[in-house]
């Protein structure tokens, strides 16, 4: 038995040495272990709304956009015949890292938001490194392509639409957004958007990162960021990726950008980079609604508080409704 455990450890030893060497070279390591332990947290914030899920809802899941894999979506649709116009929409592009997540993270949240009226659209997209940056941007393109196809067949309204994200889905959310209202930006990236696509009415966008300088890329959560920066942008420094500029979005904004509504925790290292985009915006006189929180709230909120439906999250989700309503009437 003593030796069979040994065997164990040692195997364990090996591995754990195989990982950190091969972390050197790839950052496929560091993805593996985020992806664990994201999907870990999503799945158990996800299971605690459970108990509140309404009933009646009409769901759609993992309706094809395009023709790889991960390019799928789910759709809920409130209770009820549809509006003669067609639903009002929020599509939501999870959060995860640009490594990690998927639709499932946010589905149960949406369920919350489309019994107040709202079809709710979740995509999956491919993660990285998988493929690089800007390719998720692109196919979000592709799911308001494919929203603007099948508004007949499900009673939505495409021209009355909010994009919204969480975290890295917030990155994605807003870049595609700068693509559909910026030509030349979109040609730098190489994104080409159908002008079938209506532009959404506003961006709700959760805890997200929005650019390269504003990172601190040597503090306690240093190795992670450096981690998911190689993995999407390709380049173990992403400071000198190629692309890096037009990762960096607070310089890309356009004055005629939909309304935003932007909020964070008070303990999420991401902060600063919401704070960064509000005084952006407001500097190109784009309209700002904002949930912030004193720096001494407690309990203090973290990285993804408003999943959680805490009276913080509670106040979140209803700041997010009123800015459905406002944005889509």
């Amino acid at each position: 038995m003593r030796r069979g455990l040994l065997r164990v450890t040692v195997a364990i030893a090996l591995l754990v040495a195989l990982g950190l060497a091969f972390a050197r070279f790839s950052p496929w390591p560091a993805v593996l272990a985020i992806r664990l332990l994201f999907d870990h947290d999503a799945t158990r914030a996800m299971v605690a709304l459970e108990p509140r899920l309404p009933a009646n809802l009409t769901e759609h899941p993992d309706l094809a956009y395009g023709p790889d894999p991960r390019e799928r979506l789910d759709l809920i649709l409130p209770p009820g015949p549809a509006p003669p116009d067609g639903w009002p929409i929020l599509v939501w592009v999870h959060g995860g890292a640009f490594v990690s997540g998927s639709k499932d993270n946010v589905g149960n949240y949406l369920r919350l938001v489309a019994s107040n009226g709202f079809a709710t659209i979740a995509p999956n997209y491919t993660r990285a490194p998988t493929r690089l940056h800007p390719h998720p941007a692109d196919q979000i393109l592709e799911v308001l392509l494919w929203i603007t196809a099948a508004a007949p067949i499900y009673g939505l309204d495409p021209n009355r639409m909010v994009l919204a994200g969480d975290s890295a889905g917030s990155h994605i959310a807003l870049q595609t957004t700068i693509a559909l209202q910026d030509p030349a930006y979109a040609r730098a990236l190489n994104l080409r958007p159908s002008p079938r696509i209506s532009p959404p009415r506003g961006l709700a966008l959760f805890c997200g990162v929005y650019d390269l300088s504003g990172m601190n890329l040597d503090g306690p959560f240093g190795l992670f960021l450096r981690s998911v920066l190689w993995a999407y942008l390709g380049v173990r420094d992403a400071s000198t990726a190629p692309d890096a500029p037009l990762f960096s979005l607070l310089s890309h904004l356009p004055a005629d950008l939909p309304p935003l509504f932007l909020t964070a925790g008070n303990a999420d290292p991401l902060l600063p980079q919401t704070l960064a985009l509000i005084d952006a915006a407001t500097a190109r006189g784009i309209r700002v609604e904002t949930l912030l929180f004193p720096q001494d709230h407690k309990p203090p909120l973290p990285h993804e508080y408003q999943f959680t439906l805490d009276p913080s999250g509670e106040q979140a989700f209803d700041r997010l409704l009123g800015f459905l309503s406002r944005s889509l009437q």
